[in-house]
């Protein structure tokens, strides 16, 4: 059963709406900035402040990424990071672009960026070995 507010609407545009992808977009933006609000803090906290800015380099990082949890953290950060800016970018581009030629074609451009970074940023953070050197290391 339809409302008369649902009818009324289905009337104006000549079709009942359907699909909250928008909602959910919109839903999105505000929880994974509070996530990642909490990941990027956490992350500067331990780089900069714990571990110490001069100290960082290669061995830090390899040995870091020795433990699967700061893979998994490191992984999570990335997805909801490239995640949250590429669905800002899609809203923007809905706001800038008006011809559905131009539109269909930057996003398509951007998702193709979205999966070859988000891939390639797995590919580094689950397949990195540490040299056998650091391989040692307790």
């Amino acid at each position: 059963m339809t409302t008369p507010a649902e009818s009324a609407f289905a009337r104006r545009i000549g079709r009942p709406p359907r699909g909250n992808f928008e909602l959910y977009s919109w839903l999105f933006m505000r929880l994974s900035g509070v996530v990642l609000l909490g990941l990027a803090v956490f992350h500067l906290f331990w780089m900069h402040i714990v571990l110490g800015v001069d100290n960082i380099d290669f061995s830090v990082v390899a040995e870091r990424w020795q433990n699967p949890l700061w893979r998994l953290y490191d992984f999570f950060l990335l997805l909801f990071a490239l995640t949250h800016g590429m669905n800002g970018l899609r809203i923007i581009l809905d706001d800038y672009l008006r011809r559905p030629g131009w539109l269909v074609a930057a996003k398509s451009v951007a998702f193709l960026c979205y999966v070859l970074f988000l891939g390639m940023g797995a590919y580094i953070i689950f397949t990195f070995t540490p040299p056998p050197e650091l391989a040692a290391l307790p």
